[in-house]
């Protein structure tokens, strides 16, 4: 889409009534959500999903979200109802776009994941030109609802030849918060990946974030999407896209280093998510030059074109598979049956009965061992 489009919608989603008084907390993060349009902006997660639900709306999809906090956001990102000050009146950005647009609705759901993803599953069904997005509070929430996942999601189009195009998003990541506030269980969902059933991805910009949403009701068919969503990366510095980068290129399901010049690379590191920066990070502070890190943005359907021209481009280095979940976890068995024809190692936290730990001190051990053996 053009800038002017983007733009337009971006400063439509951030105007708040005059004649309404909000709370400070709300106008200053509007204020600075209006300076990251500034040039060529660098645009935070917040934005990019936002922007996302602008852009499908005035082009005349409607827009559907339900789960726990959802209008606020579990970590305070979105904020896509505001209240005024002095009393209980609401205020949706994102029903105020303009006359033409399509419908947008947002619910703070129950604690019933199984109920309310089954309802959505059937909305979306029944409404296939909207986005319809059920999002857990954290990711691991979903499995009180593995019935639907399992017997509907993951295979309905096989069994009754029925497509339908819900998105999942789970926040996912290992920042120390314990085993329930880390892993959205990314290996079952890879298990029940077959025939391009669905869509996995563990997005890493604002940008691809956007254009994977867009991508849903863009495409000529519907498949369910599942998007590992982040948690520290929503307000990560390094972790915002440029305008231009949302309107141009699409969705990137492969992004690739460009940063090194590919004679001088002896090893190649393929990832997911959030871990990204953290090799990004470790890579810039100890100068190391001679490490490409590459994202698999979407694991399913896995990008084997492209996967497979990185491994003849970089064919005298050596490739390595790093994931931050444990070694039973995480996309590494996946991978280890998709890439079986490839010589690639594969790094990870020791396998565990539980996701994650809940100690600060021993996820940094953790992570200081990880990032050790992938770049030693």
């Amino acid at each position: 889409m053009s800038k002017d489009v983007l733009t337009n919608t971006a400063q439509a989603l951030l105007k708040l009534p005059a004649n309404k008084k909000f709370f400070n907390k709300i106008t200053r993060l509007f204020d600075d959500r209006k300076k990251m349009l500034v040039g060529d902006g660098r645009l935070d997660w917040a934005m990019g999903e936002l922007l996302a639900y602008g852009t499908l709306l005035r082009e005349g999809f409607p827009v559907r979200v339900s789960g726990q906090d959802v209008k606020r956001g579990t970590f305070s990102h979105r904020h896509a109802v505001v209240t005024v000050e002095d009393s209980e009146e609401k205020y949706i950005p994102l029903q105020n776009l303009g006359s033409s647009q399509a419908a947008f609705n947002i619910y703070n759901s129950h604690l019933s994941e199984y109920g309310v993803m089954g309802f959505e599953y059937g909305y979306a069904m029944s409404s296939p030109n909207s986005l319809v997005i059920w999002e857990a509070q954290f990711g691991d929430f979903m499995n009180g609802a593995q019935i639907i996942i399992d017997q509907y999601l993951s295979s309905a189009e096989d069994k009754w030849n029925r497509m339908n195009g819900l998105v999942l998003l789970l926040p996912h990541g290992y920042e120390g918060q314990g085993a329930e506030h880390s892993s959205a269980r990314l290996e079952r969902f890879l298990a029940l990946c077959a025939e391009d059933n669905m869509q996995i991805a563990n997005c890493t910009t604002p940008a691809n974030f956007f254009h994977v949403l867009r991508r849903q009701l863009h495409r000529p068919f519907r498949k369910p999407l599942v998007v590992f969503t982040p948690k520290s990366l929503l307000r990560h510095a390094q972790c915002v896209s440029t305008i231009n980068e949302f309107t141009t290129g699409g969705f990137k399901e492969v992004i690739a280093d460009d940063s090194l010049k590919v004679k001088d690379v002896t090893k190649v590191v393929f990832c997911s998510g959030k871990i990204y920066y953290d090799l990004l990070q470790h890579r810039t502070v100890n100068k190391i030059d001679n490490t490409a890190i590459v994202r698999l943005e979407q694991l399913y359907p896995f990008p084997h074109t492209q996967v497979d021209a990185l491994f003849k481009k970089y064919k005298k280095a050596k490739f390595v598979w790093a994931q931050e979940e444990p070694e039973n976890m995480g996309a590494l068995t996946f991978l280890m049956r998709i890439l079986r024809n490839k010589k690639i190692d594969f790094v990870s936290r020791n396998e565990s009965a539980s996701p994650a730990t809940g100690s600060h001190h021993a996820h940094d051990r953790e992570v200081k061992e990880l990032l050790k053996k992938i770049f030693g």
